[in-house]
């Protein structure tokens, strides 16, 4: 018999030590409808155990966290994903209603499974319709076991969860997505900075709005991990500590060569973790602010206080509110996001050297059947009614489209500065999704390009299931066979959300090694709301049995 390896015995005893020392997390959560005034306007928030935003779950590599969720909204489904987890094992918890699961009914209750498998910084929302504008989010820990070392140290960390905020409901804006005409969301109201923010516009403001929230206490000479999200729900950001650098250090559960900013820009369901030592004059307090880039400023900062210690927390600083960088200069931007994209150089994990099957995918914003729609090439994504895991598992071949979307589009003759060619584009509207094989190599090349309005916006796309490695950025269109030169195949940083810049595209790669059926998406509601989304589905006849609890709609109905 072959001999295990040095490496291969290590990574047993490391397995074995985590499997006995893991620990199960249990959480009963009631989802319902509060009112709240989370910028000092009050409006119907969805809550969990009466809190917007959710609690923070925390957990160690390798345990289990089971979450009961009990639906007491009245009129309204719900579903939570779980994102980051890549759900390995366990596809049908990865809470994607109309994907992995049907949706949670007013007055039934349903349980999520599920192993961390890898240390980081993680997030949960709702992915149900819109429904993560109406406040259903939060973070999740998960640590590192006792006695590993990170590559990095501190002295204590904090989340920083970071929201934009509606005063319409989720239903007025759905529908003017619907509508012909388009009636955009527009721009939110308010910015938050761990649920909390000021409408400025308020009338007299209630007294625990008088003032800017507290961040934390920081003691001088300390240095301090800030895990920060972002569940945006249309916002790009940019997150800043006045006077304070930032180191960052770990980027969707990956750890990166450091990196030293002035302030983070972070796009909707990414994480960062970043370090920021308390050097400066304690004799004061600082501005903490996350300010609007990428699209016009309408929508004031958010502001709040990083205290030095001996200070009253809730003090102003003395110095006026940031203003932030210009919302319109992507350059930075497009920096930042390839200085962040190479991954630690103790933590690299190795990049297969060449792909098996190669995505073209064009971000279209067209009129299909007389609506504006976002389609990825000529494809606009509805949800069955019958989850993807359900009908690919159990061969119910009727209930989704069966004619594969395109795997490239004519990328030399679609002018993508064109808003005539984004009008001529036109499109489908289907239930249509990506056959790959179990095991293979796959690229993804993000093309963006000017929409109807002739502008063009970052895009953050998410995968579930998968972290991928971040190959390149790159501006104006992509060309086939010259522009992969281009891409780091050495020590990439792996990720789950990535942007996709104006005018431009956005390379990754991933190994198809996860039996199910996930979605790929841009992580803005409004986006993937109108189209804007691919399923991949891989090995989904290897998933087994699944749970009868995730059934019941569509084509499901009767099934166990």
């Amino acid at each position: 018999m072959r001999q295990p390896t040095m490496l291969a015995a290590v990574l047993w005893s490391l397995a074995a030590a985590l499997l006995a020392e893991a620990k199960v997390h249990h959480h009963t959560w009631d989802i319902a409808y509060h009112r709240k005034s989370l910028d000092c306007f009050e409006k119907l928030a969805v809550t969990v155990n009466g809190e917007a935003p959710g609690p923070t779950i925390r957990a160690t590599q390798g345990d289990t966290v089971v979450v009961t969720v009990r639906n007491k909204l009245e009129t309204e489904n719900t579903g939570i994903h779980w994102h980051g987890i890549r759900q390995r094992g366990s596809p049908w918890a990865d809470g994607t209603v109309g994907v992995t699961q049907c949706p949670i009914l007013p007055g039934e209750t349903f349980t999520y499974r599920f192993v961390v498998d890898r240390p980081g910084t993680y997030l949960y929302h709702a992915h149900y319709g819109m429904q993560r504008v109406a406040g259903l989010d939060g973070m999740l820990v998960v640590s590192v076991p006792d006695g590993v070392i990170e590559p990095f140290a501190y002295d204590e960390e904090h989340t920083v969860l970071l929201m934009d905020w509606w005063h319409k409901s989720v239903y007025e804006q759905a529908v003017g997505l619907a509508s012909d005409p388009l009636e955009f969301v527009g721009e939110p109201q308010s910015l938050l900075i761990n649920g909390r923010g000021m409408f400025v516009n308020s009338s007299i403001p209630p007294a625990d709005c008088a003032l800017p929230p507290a961040l934390f206490t920081a003691v001088p000479g300390r240095t301090y991990r800030l895990r920060v999200g972002s569940l945006t729900s249309l916002s790009s950001l940019n997150f800043e500590i006045e006077g304070h650098s930032m180191t960052v250090v770990e980027a969707d559960g990956h750890y990166v060569r450091p990196v030293v900013v002035r302030s983070l820009f972070i796009y909707s369901g990414e994480t960062y973790s970043v370090l920021v030592t308390a050097d400066q004059d304690p004799s004061r307090n600082y501005w903490a602010a996350s300010h609007v880039v990428g699209r016009k400023r309408e929508t004031p900062s958010a502001m709040s206080v990083l205290s030095y210690a001996g200070n009253d927390p809730r003090a102003p600083p003395p110095t006026p509110r940031p203003a932030g960088p210009a919302w319109d200069d992507a350059a930075p931007r497009v920096e930042q996001s390839r200085s962040v994209a190479v991954a630690h150089p103790d933590h690299a994990l190795p990049v297969p050297p060449r792909p098996d099957r190669t995505l073209l995918l064009l971000n279209a914003n067209t009129r299909i059947d007389g609506h504006v729609r976002w389609a990825i090439n000529g494809v606009s994504l509805r949800f069955p009614a019958t989850p993807y895991l359900v009908s690919m598992n159990r061969g119910l071949r009727a209930a989704y489209d069966q004619r594969p979307p395109a795997d490239a589009y004519d990328h030399r003759s679609y002018d993508v500065g064109s808003a005539a060619a984004a009008a001529a584009a036109g499109g489908t509207v289907a239930s249509a999704a990506y056959r790959l094989a179990l095991g293979s190599v796959v690229d993804v090349v993000l093309q963006n390009a000017v929409a109807l309005n002739n502008r063009s916006e970052t895009h953050p796309w998410h995968l579930h299931g998968h972290d991928f490695w971040v190959l390149g950025y790159g501006e104006g269109r992509f060309e086939p066979g010259r522009d992969e030169a281009g891409f780091n195949l050495r020590d990439p940083v792996m990720k789950n959300t990535v942007a996709l810049h104006p005018m431009g595209w956005t390379a990754v790669r991933f190994v198809a090694d996860n039996p199910g059926v996930w979605l790929f998406h841009c992580h803005i509601e409004a986006h993937v709301y109108m189209g804007m989304g691919v399923v991949f589905e891989e090995g989904v006849h290897k998933v087994g049995r699944l749970p009868s609890s995730i059934m019941g709609c569509g084509r499901s109905r009767g099934l166990n």
